[in-house]
Protein backbone atom coordinates (compact mmCIF):
# COMPACT_ATOMS: atom_id res chain seq x y z
CA UNK A 1 0.00 0.00 0.00
CA UNK A 2 1.38 3.44 -0.89
CA UNK A 3 0.49 7.08 -0.35
CA UNK A 4 1.07 9.87 -2.86
CA UNK A 5 2.69 13.14 -1.82
CA UNK A 6 1.34 16.00 -3.93
CA UNK A 7 1.90 19.75 -4.25
CA UNK A 8 -0.44 21.55 -1.81
CA UNK A 9 -2.46 24.69 -2.54
CA UNK A 10 0.10 27.46 -2.92
CA UNK A 11 -2.05 30.51 -2.31
CA UNK A 12 -4.22 32.91 -4.21
CA UNK A 13 -3.09 33.37 -7.86
CA UNK A 14 -0.05 31.08 -7.37
CA UNK A 15 -0.15 28.08 -9.69
CA UNK A 16 3.36 26.66 -9.67
CA UNK A 17 6.48 26.35 -7.53
CA UNK A 18 10.05 25.11 -7.67
CA UNK A 19 11.26 22.16 -5.58
CA UNK A 20 13.98 23.81 -3.48
CA UNK A 21 15.14 21.07 -1.10
CA UNK A 22 14.36 17.46 -0.22
CA UNK A 23 14.95 16.74 3.46
CA UNK A 24 14.62 12.98 2.96
CA UNK A 25 15.95 10.50 0.40
CA UNK A 26 14.42 7.26 -0.92
CA UNK A 27 14.51 4.55 1.73
CA UNK A 28 14.40 6.92 4.70
CA UNK A 29 11.77 6.22 7.41
CA UNK A 30 9.37 9.11 7.93
CA UNK A 31 6.67 10.01 10.47
CA UNK A 32 3.30 11.66 9.97
CA UNK A 33 3.66 15.45 9.49
CA UNK A 34 7.46 15.23 9.24
CA UNK A 35 8.74 17.74 6.68
CA UNK A 36 9.64 16.08 3.38
CA UNK A 37 10.56 18.95 1.10
CA UNK A 38 10.43 22.68 0.62
CA UNK A 39 8.86 24.47 -2.34
CA UNK A 40 9.62 28.05 -3.37
CA UNK A 41 7.05 30.25 -5.12
CA UNK A 42 7.25 33.85 -6.32
CA UNK A 43 5.87 35.00 -2.96
CA UNK A 44 6.51 32.48 -0.19
CA UNK A 45 8.32 29.31 0.78
CA UNK A 46 6.04 26.30 1.38
CA UNK A 47 6.86 23.19 3.40
CA UNK A 48 5.35 19.86 2.44
CA UNK A 49 4.64 17.54 5.39
CA UNK A 50 4.27 13.78 5.16
CA UNK A 51 0.61 12.68 4.96
CA UNK A 52 1.44 9.24 6.42
CA UNK A 53 4.13 7.26 8.24
CA UNK A 54 6.26 4.85 6.27
CA UNK A 55 9.29 4.67 4.01
CA UNK A 56 9.98 7.27 1.33
CA UNK A 57 9.89 5.51 -2.01
CA UNK A 58 10.35 7.20 -5.37
CA UNK A 59 10.97 10.95 -5.61
CA UNK A 60 9.17 12.05 -8.76
CA UNK A 61 10.06 15.77 -8.73
CA UNK A 62 13.74 16.37 -8.09
CA UNK A 63 15.27 19.56 -6.67
CA UNK A 64 15.04 22.40 -9.18
CA UNK A 65 11.93 20.98 -10.88
CA UNK A 66 9.00 23.33 -11.52
CA UNK A 67 5.73 21.74 -10.41
CA UNK A 68 2.08 22.82 -10.55
CA UNK A 69 -0.58 22.58 -7.83
CA UNK A 70 -1.54 18.95 -7.09
CA UNK A 71 1.38 17.55 -9.07
CA UNK A 72 2.92 14.30 -7.80
CA UNK A 73 6.07 14.88 -5.75
CA UNK A 74 6.85 11.44 -4.30
CA UNK A 75 5.41 8.14 -3.11
CA UNK A 76 5.44 6.78 0.47
CA UNK A 77 5.43 3.04 1.04
CA UNK A 78 3.47 2.31 4.22
CA UNK A 79 3.84 -1.46 4.12
CA UNK A 80 7.61 -1.35 4.55
CA UNK A 81 7.35 0.66 7.74
CA UNK A 82 4.75 -1.64 9.24
CA UNK A 83 6.79 -4.71 8.40
CA UNK A 84 9.80 -3.26 10.12
CA UNK A 85 7.95 -2.81 13.43
CA UNK A 86 7.37 -5.92 15.59
CA UNK A 87 3.75 -6.80 16.29
CA UNK A 88 4.28 -6.64 20.03
CA UNK A 89 5.38 -3.00 19.98
CA UNK A 90 8.80 -1.36 19.96
CA UNK A 91 11.64 -3.57 21.12
CA UNK A 92 13.45 -2.62 24.30
CA UNK A 93 17.18 -1.99 23.93
CA UNK A 94 19.48 -4.74 25.09
CA UNK A 95 21.50 -4.21 28.25
CA UNK A 96 25.25 -4.45 28.50
CA UNK A 97 27.71 -4.27 31.41
CA UNK A 98 30.89 -2.25 31.25
CA UNK A 99 29.71 0.12 28.53
CA UNK A 100 31.19 3.61 28.58
CA UNK A 101 28.54 6.35 28.69
CA UNK A 102 29.14 10.03 28.17
CA UNK A 103 27.60 12.40 30.73
CA UNK A 104 26.41 15.34 28.64
CA UNK A 105 25.35 18.91 29.39
CA UNK A 106 21.54 18.83 29.11
CA UNK A 107 19.40 21.34 27.23
CA UNK A 108 19.74 24.54 29.23
CA UNK A 109 16.66 26.41 28.07
CA UNK A 110 15.69 28.95 25.47
CA UNK A 111 18.54 31.35 24.50
CA UNK A 112 20.94 29.74 27.04
CA UNK A 113 23.99 28.25 25.32
CA UNK A 114 26.51 27.69 28.10
CA UNK A 115 26.85 27.04 31.82
CA UNK A 116 29.46 26.86 34.55
CA UNK A 117 30.17 23.64 36.45
CA UNK A 118 29.37 24.66 40.03
CA UNK A 119 29.81 21.42 42.00
CA UNK A 120 30.56 17.73 41.46
CA UNK A 121 28.75 15.52 43.96
CA UNK A 122 30.75 12.43 42.95
CA UNK A 123 34.42 11.65 42.36
CA UNK A 124 36.04 9.26 39.86
CA UNK A 125 35.63 5.71 41.10
CA UNK A 126 32.44 6.44 43.07
CA UNK A 127 29.49 4.10 42.59
CA UNK A 128 26.41 5.84 41.23
CA UNK A 129 22.77 4.84 40.83
CA UNK A 130 20.52 5.70 37.91
CA UNK A 131 19.08 9.24 38.25
CA UNK A 132 21.43 10.06 41.14
CA UNK A 133 22.65 13.66 40.90
CA UNK A 134 26.22 13.86 39.62
CA UNK A 135 26.85 17.58 39.36
CA UNK A 136 25.23 21.00 39.35
CA UNK A 137 25.56 23.58 36.58
CA UNK A 138 24.96 27.31 36.92
CA UNK A 139 23.51 29.23 33.97
CA UNK A 140 22.71 32.90 33.62
CA UNK A 141 19.25 32.22 35.03
CA UNK A 142 18.97 29.00 37.03
CA UNK A 143 20.91 26.07 38.47
CA UNK A 144 20.61 22.76 36.61
CA UNK A 145 21.27 19.35 38.17
CA UNK A 146 22.67 16.59 35.95
CA UNK A 147 21.46 13.05 36.83
CA UNK A 148 23.20 9.78 35.99
CA UNK A 149 21.72 8.13 32.88
CA UNK A 150 22.39 4.65 34.30
CA UNK A 151 23.82 2.80 37.28
CA UNK A 152 27.54 2.16 37.37
CA UNK A 153 30.83 3.84 38.32
CA UNK A 154 31.98 7.36 37.58
CA UNK A 155 35.09 7.28 35.41
CA UNK A 156 36.83 10.42 34.19
CA UNK A 157 35.59 13.97 34.89
CA UNK A 158 36.15 16.04 31.75
CA UNK A 159 34.86 19.40 33.01
CA UNK A 160 36.12 20.42 36.45
CA UNK A 161 34.37 22.78 38.84
CA UNK A 162 34.50 26.33 37.50
CA UNK A 163 34.76 25.25 33.86
CA UNK A 164 32.44 26.83 31.30
CA UNK A 165 30.66 24.25 29.13
CA UNK A 166 28.37 24.55 26.12
CA UNK A 167 24.99 22.84 25.75
CA UNK A 168 25.58 19.28 24.55
CA UNK A 169 29.23 19.18 25.71
CA UNK A 170 30.71 16.17 27.51
CA UNK A 171 31.00 16.49 31.29
CA UNK A 172 32.32 13.08 32.27
CA UNK A 173 32.50 9.41 31.35
CA UNK A 174 30.95 6.63 33.39
CA UNK A 175 31.23 2.84 33.29
CA UNK A 176 27.65 1.67 33.12
CA UNK A 177 26.05 -1.35 34.73
CA UNK A 178 22.94 -2.64 32.89
CA UNK A 179 23.03 0.36 30.58
CA UNK A 180 20.77 0.57 27.53
CA UNK A 181 22.93 -0.54 24.59
CA UNK A 182 21.82 2.34 22.38
CA UNK A 183 22.97 4.80 25.06
CA UNK A 184 26.57 3.67 24.47
CA UNK A 185 26.46 4.97 20.93
CA UNK A 186 28.59 8.04 20.38
CA UNK A 187 26.75 11.30 20.83
CA UNK A 188 26.02 13.31 17.72
CA UNK A 189 28.49 16.01 16.86
CA UNK A 190 27.52 19.58 17.58
CA UNK A 191 27.30 20.21 13.85
CA UNK A 192 24.42 17.76 13.62
CA UNK A 193 22.37 19.63 16.19
CA UNK A 194 19.55 21.87 15.04
CA UNK A 195 20.65 25.33 14.10
CA UNK A 196 18.85 27.07 16.94
CA UNK A 197 19.24 24.52 19.72
CA UNK A 198 15.47 24.08 20.15
CA UNK A 199 15.02 20.83 18.23
CA UNK A 200 13.76 22.65 15.10
CA UNK A 201 15.48 22.13 11.76
CA UNK A 202 15.41 25.38 9.81
CA UNK A 203 14.86 25.44 6.06
CA UNK A 204 18.13 24.74 4.19
CA UNK A 205 17.63 27.76 1.96
CA UNK A 206 17.18 29.86 5.11
CA UNK A 207 20.39 28.49 6.64
CA UNK A 208 22.28 29.29 3.46
CA UNK A 209 20.97 32.86 3.39
CA UNK A 210 21.73 33.30 7.13
CA UNK A 211 25.34 32.37 6.41
CA UNK A 212 25.46 34.82 3.50
CA UNK A 213 23.94 37.67 5.50
CA UNK A 214 25.87 36.96 8.70
CA UNK A 215 22.69 36.42 10.78
CA UNK A 216 22.06 34.03 13.69
CA UNK A 217 18.81 32.11 14.28
CA UNK A 218 18.20 33.99 17.56
CA UNK A 219 18.04 37.23 15.55
CA UNK A 220 15.18 36.00 13.37
CA UNK A 221 11.52 35.21 14.10
CA UNK A 222 10.50 32.06 12.23
CA UNK A 223 7.14 31.90 10.49
CA UNK A 224 7.27 28.19 9.65
CA UNK A 225 5.94 25.22 11.57
CA UNK A 226 6.92 25.32 15.29
CA UNK A 227 8.87 28.54 14.69
CA UNK A 228 10.97 27.14 11.84
CA UNK A 229 12.91 29.86 10.01
CA UNK A 230 12.12 30.19 6.32
CA UNK A 231 13.99 32.00 3.54
CA UNK A 232 11.57 34.96 3.59
CA UNK A 233 12.10 35.36 7.35
CA UNK A 234 15.84 35.76 6.76
CA UNK A 235 15.22 38.23 3.95
CA UNK A 236 12.98 40.36 6.18
CA UNK A 237 15.50 40.28 9.03
CA UNK A 238 18.33 41.29 6.69
CA UNK A 239 16.30 44.27 5.42
CA UNK A 240 15.30 45.46 8.92
CA UNK A 241 17.19 48.50 10.23
CA UNK A 242 20.06 47.53 12.49
CA UNK A 243 20.22 49.18 15.94
CA UNK A 244 23.38 51.10 16.64
CA UNK A 245 25.66 49.13 18.96
CA UNK A 246 25.91 50.53 22.45
CA UNK A 247 29.36 51.83 23.34
CA UNK A 248 31.35 49.42 25.47
CA UNK A 249 31.42 50.53 29.11
CA UNK A 250 34.75 51.83 30.36
CA UNK A 251 35.88 49.67 33.28
CA UNK A 252 36.35 51.59 36.51
CA UNK A 253 39.85 50.97 37.88
CA UNK A 254 40.06 49.60 41.39
CA UNK A 255 41.26 52.05 43.99
CA UNK A 256 44.73 51.39 45.42
CA UNK A 257 44.68 49.15 48.47
CA UNK A 258 47.28 49.16 51.19
CA UNK A 259 49.22 45.92 51.58
CA UNK A 260 48.00 45.36 55.15
CA UNK A 261 44.37 45.84 54.01
CA UNK A 262 44.74 43.58 50.99
CA UNK A 263 45.85 40.74 53.24
CA UNK A 264 42.54 40.99 55.09
CA UNK A 265 40.38 41.03 51.94
CA UNK A 266 38.49 38.06 50.55
CA UNK A 267 38.08 37.74 46.78
CA UNK A 268 35.14 35.59 45.57
CA UNK A 269 34.27 35.05 41.91
CA UNK A 270 30.79 36.31 40.96
CA UNK A 271 28.33 33.55 40.12
CA UNK A 272 26.89 33.50 36.61
CA UNK A 273 23.53 34.50 38.06
CA UNK A 274 25.04 37.55 39.79
CA UNK A 275 26.94 38.51 36.60
CA UNK A 276 23.71 38.28 34.61
CA UNK A 277 21.79 40.37 37.16
CA UNK A 278 24.49 43.06 36.98
CA UNK A 279 24.54 43.05 33.17
CA UNK A 280 20.75 43.09 32.72
CA UNK A 281 20.21 45.89 35.23
CA UNK A 282 22.86 48.02 33.54
CA UNK A 283 21.45 47.20 30.08
CA UNK A 284 18.01 48.32 31.28
CA UNK A 285 19.43 51.71 32.27
CA UNK A 286 21.31 52.06 28.99
CA UNK A 287 18.50 51.00 26.61
CA UNK A 288 15.31 52.40 28.18
CA UNK A 289 14.32 56.00 28.87
CA UNK A 290 13.61 55.07 32.47
CA UNK A 291 11.73 57.41 34.77
CA UNK A 292 10.11 56.88 38.18
CA UNK A 293 6.94 58.43 39.59
CA UNK A 294 5.84 58.14 43.22
CA UNK A 295 2.68 58.12 45.28
CA UNK A 296 1.57 56.91 48.69
CA UNK A 297 -1.29 54.69 49.74
CA UNK A 298 -3.24 54.39 52.98
CA UNK A 299 -3.22 50.66 53.75
CA UNK A 300 -6.01 50.87 56.37
CA UNK A 301 -8.67 49.36 54.07
CA UNK A 302 -6.55 46.39 52.97
CA UNK A 303 -5.32 45.72 56.51
CA UNK A 304 -8.87 45.84 57.95
CA UNK A 305 -10.21 43.50 55.25
CA UNK A 306 -7.29 41.12 55.70
CA UNK A 307 -7.68 41.15 59.49
CA UNK A 308 -11.40 40.36 59.22
CA UNK A 309 -11.15 37.47 56.74
CA UNK A 310 -7.62 36.02 57.07
CA UNK A 311 -8.67 33.10 59.32
CA UNK A 312 -11.67 32.14 57.16
CA UNK A 313 -9.54 32.56 54.02
CA UNK A 314 -6.79 30.26 55.30
CA UNK A 315 -9.28 27.70 56.57
CA UNK A 316 -11.05 27.49 53.21
CA UNK A 317 -8.14 27.82 50.80
CA UNK A 318 -5.23 26.42 52.81
CA UNK A 319 -3.04 29.48 52.21
CA UNK A 320 -2.51 32.72 54.09
CA UNK A 321 -4.01 35.95 52.79
CA UNK A 322 -1.08 38.29 52.22
CA UNK A 323 -0.64 41.72 50.69
CA UNK A 324 0.74 40.51 47.34
CA UNK A 325 -2.63 39.28 46.06
CA UNK A 326 -4.14 42.74 46.69
CA UNK A 327 -1.29 44.45 44.84
CA UNK A 328 -1.42 41.94 41.98
CA UNK A 329 -5.16 42.43 41.55
CA UNK A 330 -4.81 46.23 41.81
CA UNK A 331 -2.08 46.26 39.14
CA UNK A 332 -4.09 44.03 36.79
CA UNK A 333 -7.04 46.39 37.29
CA UNK A 334 -4.88 49.45 36.45
CA UNK A 335 -3.16 47.79 33.47
CA UNK A 336 -6.51 47.40 31.71
CA UNK A 337 -6.95 51.17 31.79
CA UNK A 338 -3.32 52.00 30.93
CA UNK A 339 -2.26 49.16 28.56
CA UNK A 340 1.00 50.82 27.48
CA UNK A 341 2.48 50.01 30.92
CA UNK A 342 1.88 46.34 30.02
CA UNK A 343 3.46 46.67 26.56
CA UNK A 344 6.95 46.31 25.13
CA UNK A 345 8.98 47.74 22.26
CA UNK A 346 9.97 45.43 19.39
CA UNK A 347 12.10 47.40 16.94
CA UNK A 348 9.83 50.17 15.72
CA UNK A 349 6.63 48.42 16.91
CA UNK A 350 4.79 48.56 20.24
CA UNK A 351 3.45 45.16 21.29
CA UNK A 352 0.39 45.45 23.54
CA UNK A 353 -0.31 42.43 25.74
CA UNK A 354 -3.99 41.57 26.20
CA UNK A 355 -3.06 39.46 29.22
CA UNK A 356 -1.00 39.92 32.38
CA UNK A 357 1.88 37.60 33.20
CA UNK A 358 2.90 39.12 36.54
CA UNK A 359 6.57 38.90 37.54
CA UNK A 360 7.12 38.74 41.31
CA UNK A 361 10.69 39.66 42.28
CA UNK A 362 12.09 37.27 44.90
CA UNK A 363 15.37 37.60 46.78
CA UNK A 364 17.27 34.32 47.13
CA UNK A 365 20.65 33.41 48.69
CA UNK A 366 22.18 33.44 45.18
CA UNK A 367 20.55 36.64 43.90
CA UNK A 368 17.36 38.20 42.63
CA UNK A 369 15.04 36.10 40.45
CA UNK A 370 11.65 36.98 38.99
CA UNK A 371 9.24 34.03 38.68
CA UNK A 372 6.10 34.72 36.64
CA UNK A 373 2.45 34.24 37.65
CA UNK A 374 0.84 33.58 34.28
CA UNK A 375 -2.58 34.98 33.44
CA UNK A 376 -2.75 36.72 36.81
CA UNK A 377 -5.57 38.89 35.48
CA UNK A 378 -7.78 35.78 35.30
CA UNK A 379 -7.02 34.55 38.84
CA UNK A 380 -8.77 35.07 42.14
CA UNK A 381 -7.09 36.02 45.42
CA UNK A 382 -6.62 32.40 46.52
CA UNK A 383 -5.10 31.29 43.20
CA UNK A 384 -2.65 34.19 43.26
CA UNK A 385 -1.57 33.54 46.86
CA UNK A 386 -1.07 29.82 46.20
CA UNK A 387 0.97 30.44 43.06
CA UNK A 388 3.14 33.10 44.68
CA UNK A 389 3.80 30.83 47.68
CA UNK A 390 4.72 27.91 45.41
CA UNK A 391 7.05 29.99 43.22
CA UNK A 392 8.65 31.62 46.26
CA UNK A 393 9.58 28.24 47.77
CA UNK A 394 10.93 26.96 44.44
CA UNK A 395 12.94 30.17 43.98
CA UNK A 396 14.58 29.93 47.41
CA UNK A 397 15.38 26.24 46.80
CA UNK A 398 16.87 27.02 43.38
CA UNK A 399 14.30 24.77 41.65
CA UNK A 400 12.72 27.25 39.25
CA UNK A 401 12.68 26.21 35.61
CA UNK A 402 13.47 28.55 32.72
CA UNK A 403 9.85 28.67 31.62
CA UNK A 404 8.78 29.85 35.10
CA UNK A 405 10.95 32.98 34.75
CA UNK A 406 10.18 33.94 31.16
CA UNK A 407 7.39 35.84 29.49
CA UNK A 408 6.51 38.35 32.23
CA UNK A 409 4.71 41.50 31.07
CA UNK A 410 4.90 43.57 34.30
CA UNK A 411 6.78 43.16 37.59
CA UNK A 412 6.15 43.87 41.28
CA UNK A 413 9.12 44.23 43.63
CA UNK A 414 8.55 44.32 47.39
CA UNK A 415 11.48 46.01 49.10
CA UNK A 416 9.29 46.61 52.13
CA UNK A 417 9.95 43.10 53.45
CA UNK A 418 13.57 44.21 54.02
CA UNK A 419 12.54 47.53 55.61
CA UNK A 420 12.94 49.78 52.55
CA UNK A 421 10.99 53.02 52.92
CA UNK A 422 11.64 54.45 49.43
CA UNK A 423 13.47 53.27 46.30
CA UNK A 424 13.42 53.49 42.50
CA UNK A 425 13.11 49.98 41.02
CA UNK A 426 14.91 49.20 37.75
CA UNK A 427 12.95 47.84 34.78
CA UNK A 428 13.04 44.15 33.91
CA UNK A 429 13.58 44.27 30.09
CA UNK A 430 11.74 44.09 27.76
CA UNK A 431 8.94 45.13 30.15
CA UNK A 432 7.93 48.77 30.29
CA UNK A 433 6.83 49.00 33.92
CA UNK A 434 7.73 47.80 37.42
CA UNK A 435 5.97 48.65 40.70
CA UNK A 436 8.01 49.05 43.86
CA UNK A 437 6.29 48.34 47.20
CA UNK A 438 7.80 49.58 50.44
CA UNK A 439 7.53 49.39 54.20
CA UNK A 440 4.17 50.12 55.84
CA UNK A 441 4.77 52.82 58.43
CA UNK A 442 2.41 54.75 60.70
CA UNK A 443 2.54 58.42 59.70
CA UNK A 444 0.47 61.53 60.44
CA UNK A 445 -1.83 62.52 57.56
CA UNK A 446 -4.56 65.13 57.22
CA UNK A 447 -8.15 63.91 56.72
CA UNK A 448 -11.05 66.39 56.59
CA UNK A 449 -8.93 68.99 58.35
CA UNK A 450 -7.80 66.63 61.14
CA UNK A 451 -4.35 65.10 61.70
CA UNK A 452 -4.70 61.34 62.07
CA UNK A 453 -2.26 58.42 62.17
CA UNK A 454 -2.54 55.98 59.25
CA UNK A 455 -0.48 52.99 58.05
CA UNK A 456 1.07 54.47 54.91
CA UNK A 457 3.18 52.95 52.13
CA UNK A 458 5.15 54.72 49.43
CA UNK A 459 4.65 53.32 45.92
CA UNK A 460 7.13 53.78 43.07
CA UNK A 461 6.43 53.08 39.39
CA UNK A 462 9.48 52.97 37.11
CA UNK A 463 8.50 53.04 33.45
CA UNK A 464 9.94 53.31 29.95
CA UNK A 465 9.23 56.88 28.88
CA UNK A 466 9.66 55.88 25.22
CA UNK A 467 6.14 54.40 25.17
CA UNK A 468 4.63 55.43 28.52
CA UNK A 469 3.87 59.13 28.92
CA UNK A 470 3.82 60.85 32.29
CA UNK A 471 0.03 61.05 32.23
CA UNK A 472 -0.29 57.29 31.74
CA UNK A 473 2.23 56.51 34.48
CA UNK A 474 0.58 58.81 37.00
CA UNK A 475 -2.89 57.48 36.07
CA UNK A 476 -1.71 53.90 36.57
CA UNK A 477 -0.33 54.65 40.02
CA UNK A 478 -3.46 56.57 41.04
CA UNK A 479 -5.67 53.62 39.99
CA UNK A 480 -3.52 51.25 42.07
CA UNK A 481 -3.79 53.63 45.03
CA UNK A 482 -7.60 53.90 44.66
CA UNK A 483 -8.04 50.13 44.47
CA UNK A 484 -5.93 49.53 47.57
CA UNK A 485 -7.51 52.27 49.66
CA UNK A 486 -10.97 50.93 48.81
CA UNK A 487 -10.59 47.20 48.01
CA UNK A 488 -14.31 47.02 47.20
CA UNK A 489 -13.43 48.66 43.86
CA UNK A 490 -11.65 45.43 42.87
CA UNK A 491 -14.84 43.42 43.49
CA UNK A 492 -16.99 45.95 41.64
CA UNK A 493 -14.38 46.32 38.81
CA UNK A 494 -14.53 50.13 38.99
Amino acid sequence: MSTEVRVPTLGESVTEATVATWFKKPGDPIAVDEMLCELETDKVTVEVPSPAAGILGEIVAQEGTTVSVDALLAVISEGAAKAAAPASGPAKPASVDGAKLDIMVPTLGESVTEATVASWFKRPGDAIARDEMLCELETDKVSVEVPAPASGTLGEILADEGATVAAGARLAVMIARDAPQDSAAPSPSPAAAPANGKGIEHAPSARKMMAEKGLRPDQITGSGRDGRIMKDDVRRAAQAPKPEPAPAPTPVPRAPVAAEDEAREERVRMTRLRQTIARRLKDAQNSAAMLTTYNEVDMSGVMALRREYKDLFEKKHGVKLGFMSFFTKACCHALREVPEVNAEIDGTDIVYKNFVHMGIAVGTPTGLVVPVVRNADQMGFAEIEKKIAELGIRARDGKLSMSEMQGGTFTISNGGVYGSLMSSPILNPPQSGILGMHKIQDRPVVETGQIVIRPMMYLALSYDHRIVDGKGAVTFLVRVKEALEDPRRLLMDI
